[in-house]
C-alpha cells in the first residue's frame, strides 16, 4: 500500500535528509511538512502541503514522522496519535512518564507506533553490547558526544543506554559510581551520563566498563546524518504491522 505520510521537523538537518529519502521510496508519499518556516522553505515539493503550527493540520496521513524539538515532541505524538497517524519519534526528550502516558493513548486509540532513541545501526549494537557487557561489568559510565546545536542534554541514545545497563546489572556498582557532584556527569538510572557538545560532531557514544585489574570500553561514531536513514527506512517498512506504542528500533529488526 502507498503509505501517505506527515513529516514534523521538515526544514531540520534531519527533516531535510527524510524528505529526501521518502522521495526515493515508492511505497511512500510526503503529503504534509511541519515547521515553523514551512511555508518560506523549498526543501519539498509545491504540492506538499505545509503547516507553520500544529492546530493548523486539517489533513489526515497514515504514518507522523517527527524530528522537532524535546518540547514539541509530545504533543506532536498525542496529535498523531489522536488523529489515527502511526507515529515514528527521532525526536529525544521525552520523559518515562511520558511515554507511559502516550502508551496508554495508544492503547486507547488501538495504535502502533515507535519512539527510536537513535536511528543509527551501530547505536542500536552498541546499546545491545552494553546490555550484555552490564552483567559482568556493574560498574559503567556513558560519555555522549554530539554536535552544537543539539537542544537535549543527556541525549535519548545515552539514556536508554544508561536504563539498559542499570536493567541488566546482576549486583549493585559501587556505592559512589553515581554521586551529587555535577562533575560525575546526570545521574541517569544510577549511571553517571557526560554529555559534550562542540561543533563539528555529530553524533558519538561510548560506553566505560571497569573491573578489578581490567576495562572495556564500546563506541559509536556517526559521521554524517545520512547514517540515520537505514534506520528510518526500516521504521517505515515496519510501521503499519505495529499494534502499540514501542521503544527502540532493535525491537523491530
Amino acid at each position: 500500500m502507498m503509505k501517505k505520510i506527515l513529516l514534523a521537523g521538515a526544514t531540520g538537518s534531519m527533516g531535510k535528509k527524510v524528505a529526501h529519502l521518502i522521495a526515493q521510496l515508492p511505497d511512500c508519499e510526503l503529503v504534509g511538512v511541519l515547521a515553523p518556516d514551512a511555508t518560506t522553505s523549498g526543501e519539498v515539493s509545491a504540492s506538499v502541503a505545509r503547516f507553520t503550527q500544529l492546530a493548523d493540520i486539517n489533513l489526515s496521513a497514515d504514518v507522523w514522522i517527527d524530528f522537532t524539538t524535546p518540547s514539541a515532541v509530545y504533543a506532536n505524538t498525542k496529535f498523531a496519535l489522536e488523529h489515527h497517524m502511526h507515529p515514528i519519534i527521532g525526536t529525544s526528550g521525552l520523559s518515562d512518564e511520558q511515554i507511559k502516558q502516550l502508551q496508554e493513548i495508544a492503547r486507547k486509540q488501538k495504535m502502533g507506533g515507535i519512539i527510536v532513541p537513535n536511528f543509527g545501526l551501530s547505536a542500536v549494537l552498541l546499546m545491545k553490547f552494553a546490555q550484555e557487557a552490564a552483567q559482568y561489568f556493574p560498574d559503567a559510565e556513558v560519555i555522549e558526544m554530539h554536535h552544537a546545536d543539539k537542544l537535549d542534554a543527556p541525549s535519548g541514545t545515552a539514556s536508554a543506554t544508561a536504563k539498559l545497563i542499570a536493567q541488566s546489572r546482576k549486583k549493585q556498582p559501587q556505592a559512589d559510581s553515581c554521586d551529587d557532584n555535577p562533575a560525575r556527569g546526570a545521574n541517569c538510572a544510577g549511571v553517571p551520563v557526560h554529555a559534550v557538545r562542540l561543533p563539528g560532531y555529530v553524533a558519538h557514544e561510548q560506553v566505560l566498563f571497569g573491573g578489578p585489574g581490567e576495562a572495556l570500553t564500546i563506541r559509536q561514531d556517526s559521521f554524517d546524518r545520512s547514517s540515520f536513514m537505514q534506520g528510518v527506512k526500516v521504521a517505515l517498512a515496519k510501521i503499519m504491522d505495529l499494534d502499540e506504542l514501542i521503544v527502540g528500533l532493535d525491537k523491530i529488526l
